[in-house]
């Protein structure tokens, strides 16, 4: 009897040794495995690369699905899935694809999956439509060359491209995602829910408005230069809870940053703020198509139509007094449309000087002494200070009779509704895809029309044609000088009518873990690709 219970013993003893070796070598797996966390202000909208042409959702599907070319840390373009590109002739380019890639689901990348991207781009319910100029033509020399033939000359042919991100035909069409489902009219498709790219790192799985999980793509074609294995991306709406979830190490990353927590989490040890200057220009749209406002007490005239109501506003708000007192001093007000990073020219323009008293007497002269009531709507997890800076500007607008009630929504309810056009007032703020303004006069400036894909995102429908032909004029213009003054005319004409108030461009502000290696980029993007963490 004591013989057995020594052996029970013996035996008990072998079995826990053999299962603390199992779970210490199990412990030590995953204390290897490199997880990288992180949360951002609002979620992604879809992982459909081509139904939202937004740069938050774009940003994260980068590193899934990849474009034909990409944006290196200074935002220069580079190859990516095109190994090299030629100039054949004036319309001609001939891009090289790089060989030997594949999708995350195994199947080979060529050509057809290139023509079925831009196919799949240029249907109506895509948002991004806007990358391919009006009149391409795609010719297939062999699987792994393509030519691109362009109407007129175009010498940013392929700027746009980095956001035009490349879906698998094959698993497209097997899943029936071989086109997108509209976001203005809320539909998801299968594309919406799942994701199949080339890109460093896979889809694992997502949770509308809950985590989205990613591991290393061990097939990826670069050299790899990150050591992350899986990374955890989780929308945290709330500044407190966000800050938290970084100081108490649950988060690696954060962004942005809740500007008055930036000298407090750069004072703790285990913490940092990333930050620096951001492209993007904010600014407020009006509407100038409609014969009556919508959510507005008047009724049967718009007064946005009146360039003196529109002057009006643009001089009741304090841009320097916003940037102080919302924005930390971190924001760059703005007199165009375009960011002097961007566009150099545009450090020489000026703003219409603050001047409410005379903001009061256009609308005196437009006939709205008594001021009107109006809505503006505006994100609320979107941008940096996105529903302060609209509280902000409501009480400048205050003060000079317009009362401007503020609509501040979730980003996916606020995208659906500009989309639809449901707005006559509203807060946004926009990135050229291409960095160059062409892409802002066509897009955001040009008079709305859906043949020439020009003005998808003019959703006030501003429009003059003298700006039309000046778009026309930049898109063919080789000569960078030449070139810069018919820029500057556009931008020039746009000032003379107010056609929008631009206010600032923002700042890139991120809250980093001490051993997170991580540089910020002035597209505020955060390619997952470039980071290492200390392990």
């Amino acid at each position: 009897m004591k013989k057995n219970s020594q052996y029970r013993i013996g035996k008990a003893l072998l079995v826990f040794s053999v299962l603390f070796l199992f779970f210490a070598g199990r412990d030590n797996t995953v204390a290897a495995e490199s997880t990288f966390r992180w949360a951002y202000q609002g979620d992604i909208q879809s992982l459909d690369p081509h139904v939202l042409n937004e740069s938050f959702t774009l940003g994260f599907l980068s590193n899934v699905y990849e474009g034909l070319v990409r944006r290196d840390h200074n935002l220069g373009i580079e190859p990516a899935l095109a190994a090299s590109w030629e100039q054949l002739e004036p319309t001609r380019w001939r891009f090289h694809l790089r060989q030997g890639v594949v999708f995350h689901n195994g199947n080979p990348f060529t050509a057809s999956d290139v023509v079925f991207t831009f196919e799949r781009a240029l249907h109506k319910d895509a948002n991004a439509k806007s990358y391919i100029p009006a009149g391409l033509e795609i010719e297939v020399v062999d699987d792994f060359t393509i030519d691109f033939i362009t109407a007129t000359p175009n010498p940013i042919l392929f700027h746009e491209w980095p956001n035009l991100l490349i879906m698998d035909r094959e698993w497209s069409e097997a899943n029936g995602a071989e086109i997108p489902a509209s976001v203005a009219e809320g539909r998801i498709g299968f594309a919406s829910a799942h994701a199949n790219g080339t890109g460093a790192f896979r889809l694992l799985s997502r949770v509308e408005g809950g985590a989205a999980e990613l591991e290393v793509n061990n097939q990826w074609w670069d050299e790899k230069k990150h050591n992350l294995d899986r990374v955890i991306f989780t929308p945290i709406g709330k500044d407190a809870t966000r800050v938290a979830a970084l100081i108490s190490g649950e988060m690696d990353l954060i962004y942005p940053v809740p500007l008055q927590d930036m000298a407090a989490i750069e004072a703790l040890e285990e913490t940092r703020v990333v930050a620096g200057p951001e492209v993007r220009t904010m600014f407020l749209g009006m509407d100038q198509m409609r014969d009556e406002l919508l959510y507005s007490n008047v009724m049967g005239e718009n007064p946005l139509a009146d360039r003196r109501v529109r002057e009006a506003f643009y001089r009741a708000i304090d841009v320097e007094l916003l940037n102080r007192k919302v924005l930390y001093g971190i924001g760059m007000p703005a007199a165009t449309m375009i960011s002097p990073l961007l566009f150099a020219p545009a450090k020489d323009m000026q703003r219409l000087d603050y001047d409410p008293e005379k903001a009061r007497n256009l609308l005196k002269e437009a006939g709205y002494e008594k001021g009107f009531e109006l809505e503006l709507l505006c994100p609320n997890d979107r941008y940096l200070k996105d529903e302060e800076i609209c509280l902000a500007v409501a009480a400048f607008l205050a003060k000079i009779g317009v009362t401007a009630k503020v609509e501040a929504i979730p980003k996916s309810q606020f995208f659906k509704r500009l989309l639809g056009q449901d707005t006559s007032f509203y807060f946004l703020g926009w990135t050229p895809g291409s960095l160059d303004s062409y892409n802002v006069i066509q897009n955001v400036i040009g008079s709305p029309d859906k043949e020439l894909k020009r003005g998808g995102f003019n959703f006030g429908g501003y429009s003059n044609p003298r700006i039309d032909q000046l778009a026309e004029k930049i898109l063919v213009e080789i000569d960078q000088g030449r070139r810069n003054e018919l820029i500057t005319q556009a931008y020039q004409i746009l000032a003379e009518d107010v056609g929008y108030i631009p206010l600032h461009q923002q700042g890139v502000v991120w809250g980093v873990r001490r051993g997170i290696e991580v540089r910020s980029r002035a597209d505020d993007s955060l390619m997952l690709y470039t980071i290492t963490k200390a392990r």
